[in-house]
C-alpha cells in the first residue's frame, strides 16, 4: 500500500505540467485564428472581393444541387407514372375482375388499381378511333376487362420485377408495361447529377486556386515578418498557423455568402413558382439547401479553404530563409 501511494505520488509531478502545454497550445491556435479575422476586416473592400469569388463558386453547384432537387420533387409527383396493364382472361367474370381489383390495390408496391370494364374500353376505342360504323358491324365486344396498376416506385427495375409477378397471374393473359419514358427520365436525372458532380469540381478547384493565390500574396507581404520569427526560432508550425486559419476563415465566410446567394434566389423565385404549381393544381413548393446541405456546403467551403492555404503555405514558405 506504501509503495503504491509512493508511485502515485512519484506519477504527478510528472503529469502536472500537461495541462499548461495544452492551454498554451490552445491559446495560440485561438490568437492565430482571430489574428486572421482581424487581418480580414482590417482590408474590408478586398477580403469581400475575395469573399465574394468564392461565394460564387460555391454558390453555383450548390444552386444546381437545388435545382436537380426540385426537379426530382416534381416529377415524383407528376400523374404520368408508369402504368402497367393487364388484360385479363375473356371468361373472367366482372365479379372476379373487382375481386381482383382489391386484391392487387393491397399487395406492397402497388399504389392504385383501376378496372376498366369491356364496355368502357369499346366506348373509349369508339370515340378515339371513329370507327363507331365498324364497331357497330361486330357482333360482341372484342375487347377484354383491363386492370390498370399504378405502380408505388418509379425504379425501372422494380417496375420490371412488379410486372413479372402481375403476368403470373392466372387471370392475366397479357401485360404491357410502357418504360420509355421512365428510362427517359432516370439518363436525364442521371446526367444531370453527373454533371452537376462536374461543375462542383471545376469550380472546387477554382476556389482552391483563389485561396491558395491570396495566401501567396499576404505570405510576399508578410515575408520581413516570417524572417524575424525564424530568426527568433519561431518554428515552422508556428508561421504555418496563421495563414491555415486565413485560408479556413475565407473557405467557411465564403461558402455562408454563397448559402446567403442560393437561399436569396430561392426566396426571389417562390412566388411565380408557387402561382405556377397553383395552375398545375399542385402543392409542390420549391425546397432550399435544408440543415443537411446547408452543413456540407459550410464544411466543404472550410476545407477548400484550408486546403488551399495548405498548398500555398507548403509551397512558398520554404522558400522565405534568413539571409
Amino acid at each position: 500500500m506504501a509503495a503504491r501511494g509512493e508511485r502515485a505520488a512519484g506519477a504527478a509531478p510528472a503529469g502536472r505540467p500537461r495541462r499548461p502545454r495544452l492551454r498554451a497550445w490552445l491559446a495560440e491556435h485561438r490568437d492565430a485564428a482571430a489574428g486572421s479575422l482581424r487581418r480580414l476586416a482590417r482590408e474590408p473592400l478586398s477580403s469581400l472581393m475575395t469573399l465574394a469569388v468564392i461565394g460564387i463558386a460555391l454558390a453555383l453547384p450548390a444552386g444546381l444541387h437545388v435545382l436537380l432537387a426540385n426537379a426530382q420533387a416534381v416529377t415524383g409527383g407528376w400523374r404520368g407514372e408508369a402504368r402497367i396493364s393487364l388484360f385479363l382472361e375473356r371468361g373472367v367474370d366482372p365479379a372476379r375482375a373487382r375481386a381482383l381489383r382489391r386484391e392487387l390495390a393491397a399487395r406492397p408496391g402497388v399504389r392504385a388499381v383501376e378496372l376498366v370494364t369491356p364496355e368502357q374500353a369499346l366506348a373509349e376505342f369508339r370515340r378515339l378511333s371513329g370507327f363507331g360504323d365498324a364497331l357497330d358491324a361486330l357482333g360482341e365486344n372484342p375487347l377484354p376487362a383491363t386492370l390498370v396498376v399504378t405502380p408505388a416506385a418509379s425504379d425501372p427495375e422494380a417496375l420490371v420485377a412488379l410486372a413479372a409477378r402481375l403476368r403470373a397471374l392466372p387471370e392475366v393473359e397479357a401485360a404491357q408495361l410502357d418504360l420509355e419514358w421512365v428510362r427517359r427520365l432516370h439518363a436525364i436525372l442521371a446526367l444531370a447529377r453527373r454533371g452537376v458532380a462536374v461543375v462542383a469540381a471545376l469550380l472546387a478547384a477554382a476556389v482552391l486556386l483563389v485561396v491558395g493565390n491570396t495566401i501567396r500574396l499576404e505570405i510576399q507581404n508578410r515575408r520581413e515578418e516570417i524572417v524575424v520569427t525564424k530568426l527568433i526560432g519561431g518554428t515552422d508550425g508556428f508561421i504555418r498557423r496563421p495563414f491555415l486559419y486565413s485560408g479556413l476563415w475565407h473557405g467557411l465566410l465564403g461558402a455562408a455568402l454563397a448559402w446567403v446567394l442560393v437561399e436569396g434566389a430561392l426566396a426571389l423565385l417562390a412566388g411565380p413558382a408557387a402561382r405556377l404549381a397553383e395552375l398545375y393544381a399542385s402543392a409542390w413548393r420549391p425546397a432550399g439547401l435544408g440543415a443537411g446541405a446547408s452543413l456540407a456546403l459550410l464544411a466543404g467551403g472550410a476545407a477548400l479553404g484550408l486546403a488551399g492555404a495548405w498548398l500555398a503555405v507548403a509551397r512558398h514558405l520554404r522558400e522565405i530563409e534568413p539571409a
